[in-house]
């Protein structure tokens, strides 16, 4: 996220409305994109409000995200997730999508708090194991947890 803050919250794209496989993979990137506003801006609640009341790895990101985010100065460079693929998606139990895709980040800095010397974060890949749950006639993310994968 180049060109300072973002001004508005990410709205939810036309291929991710619905319930389908498709509209799920559409919401995985959706996803990403709230969740670099909130690594941008410190602002959650559209986050969460995309996510289950029960998703763990969505609460943590969160409470990262409120403490430490570009507008009171805890991440600089390139911070941000960036979608390459979702690897796979599929209809699980309970009405519920499963799958994961692979996510990779810049070089970064992170301060743990306001005038904290700068830590600087290596890029890399990961993988965003993710399972979805059907809520009002859309997807939510129900569980999710971000992997970072193995070097060397």
């Amino acid at each position: 996220m180049s060109g300072g803050l973002p001004t508005s919250v990410p709205v939810r794209p036309v291929k991710a409305v619905g319930l389908s496989l498709a509209a799920g993979a559409a919401f995985i990137g959706y996803y990403v994109e709230l969740l670099n506003y909130g690594y941008a801006t410190g602002d959650t609640v559209p986050l969460l409000a995309k996510s289950d009341k029960g998703c763990e790895g969505c609460r943590g990101i969160a409470d990262y995200s409120r403490k430490i985010n570009v507008k009171n100065g805890g991440l600089e460079g390139d911070y941000a997730d960036h979608l390459v693929a979702v690897k796979e998606i599929y209809r699980g139990e309970g009405g519920r999508l499963g799958g994961s895709a692979a996510v990779k980040a810049g070089t970064y800095f992170e301060r743990s708090s306001p005038g904290a010397s700068p830590v600087p974060q290596a890029g890399g890949t990961g993988t965003m194991e993710f399972s979805l749950s059907p809520s009002d006639g859309n997807w939510v993310m129900y569980e999710m947890e971000i992997k970072e994968d193995e070097t060397g």
